[in-house]
């Protein structure tokens, strides 16, 4: 769908502006280009992560029987880890199928995109140590709020 709308889109601004729709359909492809060995890198990490790691393992340490321990670990996981969204929301499809409760992938992926171990030393010389770690922190805080609202609405928490 969303190809179909982009394909029509595209069609619609090239009627509309010749030179311009070329020239943009050029840059997108330079940057696609630019950017594509970090993109398949990062799929082929994933990729050979989950290999190695058998679904047992995920399921007895990420599982819905994991429970607090399973969450504290997939926050810790996604805090530590660096990836775009557009592997981390596949990703989180396949830990689903593998086992994983909607509270702990919820956990996993808000951390992964709010929350920036990784990212500190960049961070902290453009906005200051102090206000990297409040951001961070209350970027914790919102994942596991995020956590618990998902394991409620999807019935993993009875409250």
């Amino acid at each position: 769908m969303i190809y179909l709308l982009t394909l029509l889109l595209t069609i619609v601004l090239f009627i509309r502006d010749r030179e311009k729709t070329i020239a943009g359909v050029k840059l997108g492809i330079k940057k696609l280009i630019k950017n594509l060995p970090v993109f398949l890198n990062m799929i082929i990490l994933v990729s050979i992560s989950l290999y190695f790691v058998s679904d047992e393992l995920i399921v007895r340490f990420l599982g819905e029987s994991s429970g607090i321990i399973g969450l504290l670990l997939a926050i810790l996981l996604g805090s530590i880890s660096l990836m775009p969204g557009f592997i981390a929301f596949p990703l989180a499809g396949i830990l689903l199928d593998k086992g994983v409760s909607y509270m702990v992938i919820g956990g996993f992926t808000t951390t992964l995109m709010m929350v920036g171990v990784l990212t500190y030393p960049i961070e902290k010389e453009f906005f200051g140590v102090r206000v990297t770690i409040i951001r961070n922190l209350i970027s914790l805080l919102i994942a596991l709020l995020v956590s618990v609202l998902v394991g409620i609405f999807y019935g993993e928490i009875i409250i």
